[in-house]
């Protein structure tokens, strides 16, 4: 049964947040928690709807044994909001366009940052690694690594 629904999203959706997607599926699986949480991803932008996420991502990620599989889509306020019980932006420009986009304070209250679920960084925002090179995609995952086991840690407290 599932018990939470998370959304991660970044501008469009084909770097950061499917990526976030991928290494959460995975680690809620080493978990044993993958039946119990389900993961989407979604960008504030719509460009690249349909799309698959940016091939260089893919790669590194599957380098470290996560598959991003997931197709790019817009988010969708009327739809999202009452369906995810977390959404959780990659940098502050994603939470300032999410906060844009809520109805009620219930909407706002299932607004996080994904770094506010790191614990050995001092990164306050997962960078975008678009424009960059293959070191920007690397430490994006080890960012990501690290903040999905702090959500995962969140998760099994807020459980208890």
């Amino acid at each position: 049964m599932i018990e939470k629904k998370l959304l991660f999203v970044c501008l469009g959706n084909i770097c950061r947040s499917p990526a976030a997607e991928a290494v959460m599926v995975e680690k809620l699986k080493k978990a044993g928690m993958d039946a119990r949480i389900m993961c989407d991803s979604a960008g504030i932008l719509g460009y690249h709807a349909g799309e698959k996420a940016d091939y260089r991502m893919r790669n590194h990620a599957l380098q470290r044994g996560y598959k991003v599989t997931s197709l790019s889509r817009k988010v969708k306020a009327d739809v999202d909001f009452d369906h995810f019980d977390m959404i959780i932006g990659m940098d502050e420009q994603n939470i300032k366009d999410l906060n844009l986009l809520v109805r009620s304070s219930a909407d706002l209250n299932k607004i996080f940052r994904m770094t506010d679920f790191s614990s050995q960084s001092a990164y306050d925002h997962i960078p975008d690694p678009y424009y960059g090179g293959s070191d920007g995609f690397e430490l994006v995952l080890d960012l990501l690594e690290d903040a999905c086991d702090g959500l995962i840690k969140y998760l099994e407290k807020r459980k208890q």
